[in-house]
């Protein structure tokens, strides 16, 4: 059997009468990451750009930004801030400062003309999520960025020039554009002087869930609400069955139940109404009722701040692709916001799977699609803070339950790494809370016990309590 032939690309320059003069494909010179000469530099080129100094700069299927001087010799790899990395590089150019912008995964990320990381120019940006193309219009200094999952275009102007000199000075365009030299280790001392680590596990009970556990949510006292794909059910911490309801929306992985400040169940049902089950669970009441739009009710939460409920919605454009917003509902079940709002205003959203709200009222939504998943975080008014992808940003996260504790610290499961991650209100990584564990499997869904300062976590069949921060003197303001 003759064996395959590895993929193999190259590079050719043509000059204006489209006569080939140069061909670019083996190093020039033997160095120490390329052994022998005759070693292609290239696998399969996607995008092609040269920067200033006239250095060929290639985004590779390989995982790689392959860098040659004019002449062909290898200059350099770039495969990601860290070794190993989920590095997919795609759209690729360069600014009028000699920087490399590159697209991998959701984020834009800066690196200058040798090849050291600088920052990410953009993470999961609005109204793009997932950037694949880029061009860098030298007139005007801005950065035209581009993804084909929803057929949008956005411009951003991040550099411009001072005064009369030529020379662009690198400035800030929106909070989701970070410019800056290397990034520096974070102090862990800086940002969990109360937190007590490693999380301890004071207790854990099973309970009889099919296909696992959509989401949890805790009431007062030990008593939790726990999803699955075809039920709701309230259940004590020894694990036995009080109630439960068989008219659930069978959305896998959604977030479809809350308890309001009256202690009263508000569930997503099978035909999209939203419901409220009295808190005697004698008497079931439409409190939203379905409407016929292509909007879906997905996840969501009794905001004992304001006494409002917030909703994230999903309307699907395609099999595979979507768009999502969260709606704000008053007691009495009319829409007082939806977030975004406006039609120019760009999609925060690709699908709501979880929704929470922490304690300055910023809004926290699980985020994520087939392609694209992110912790979204804006103001009460609907304004973008920040969207977490993971740490470091570019390594991807596959968000399901979502909740937030007395710290105002985000705390979300990742079914992709396995772990419960901590971050801060900021989007600034902490720690993992907990790590893969044989015995108990992939985190699903949370909540946090704001009275006990516990987190209950739910696994396959199993939902398991822990402490991580001391008793302290809070301000109880999610007691219901």
């Amino acid at each position: 059997m003759t064996k395959a032939r590895p993929l193999e690309g190259i590079v050719i320059r043509f000059n204006q009468k489209g006569q080939l003069i140069q061909k670019i494909q083996h190093d020039s010179v033997e160095h120490e990451q390329h052994y022998n000469k005759n070693v292609a530099l290239y696998r399969h080129p996607l995008f092609i750009s040269e920067n200033n100094n006239e250095d060929v700069v290639v985004s590779d299927s390989d995982r790689a930004v392959v860098v040659t001087n004019r002449g062909g010799k290898h200059r350099f790899n770039y495969t990601g801030i860290l070794p190993g990395s989920d590095f997919h590089p795609q759209g690729i150019c360069t600014d009028a400062l000699s920087h490399i912008l590159v697209c991998d995964n959701q984020t834009v990320q800066m690196l200058d003309k040798d090849g050291q990381f600088l920052s990410h120019l953009l993470i999961r940006p609005s109204g793009i999520f997932s950037p694949q193309s880029l061009s860098y219009d030298v007139n005007t200094h801005r950065l035209w960025v581009g993804t084909c999952f929803n057929n949008t275009l956005c411009v951003y102007s991040y550099i411009k020039k001072k005064g009369a000199k030529t020379t662009p000075v690198v400035m800030n365009w929106q909070s989701e554009i970070k410019i800056g030299n290397k990034e520096k280790p974070v102090n862990m001392n800086l940002f969990l002087p109360n937190l007590m680590l490693p999380s301890k596990l004071l207790r854990s009970f099973t309970v009889t869930i099919d296909k696992g556990g959509n989401h949890i949510f805790f009431v007062a006292p030990a008593k939790v609400w726990i999803s699955d794909e075809n039920m709701i059910f309230l259940t004590n911490t020894k694990g036995e069955i009080i109630h439960n309801i068989n008219d659930l929306c069978n959305n896998l992985s959604n977030g479809v139940h809350t308890v309001n400040s009256d202690r009263e169940l508000i569930y997503i049902d099978k035909n999209h109404n939203i419901n409220k089950v009295s808190m005697d669970r004698k008497e079931t009441t439409t409190f939203v009722g379905t409407t016929g739009s292509t909007w879906k009710p997905q996840c969501v939460y009794w905001s004992p701040l304001n006494r409002d409920l917030l909703v994230g919605m999903y309307s699907e454009i395609t099999e595979y692709t979507g768009k999502g917003k969260i709606i704000r509902y008053n007691q009495t079940g009319q829409i007082t916001q939806q977030i975004p709002q406006g039609d120019r205003e760009l999609e925060l959203y690709t699908k709501p799977r979880y929704i929470t709200e922490n304690i300055n009222e910023n809004i926290i939504v699980s985020d994520y699609s087939l392609w694209s998943g992110a912790v979204v975080v804006t103001e009460r008014g609907g304004h973008h803070r920040f969207s977490y992808t993971g740490h470091p940003p570019e390594s991807g996260i596959l968000p399901k339950g979502i909740c937030t504790d007395t710290l105002s610290n985000i705390i979300v499961c990742d079914t992709r790494s396995k772990t419960v991650q901590l971050i801060d209100r900021d989007g600034q990584f902490l720690t993992h809370l907990l790590t893969e564990s044989l015995e108990m499997g992939t985190p699903q869904c949370l909540s946090y016990d704001f009275n006990n300062h516990c987190l209950y976590v739910a696994y396959n069949e199993m939902v398991c309590v822990y402490k991580y921060a001391p008793k302290q003197d809070f301000t109880d303001v999610h007691a219901h």
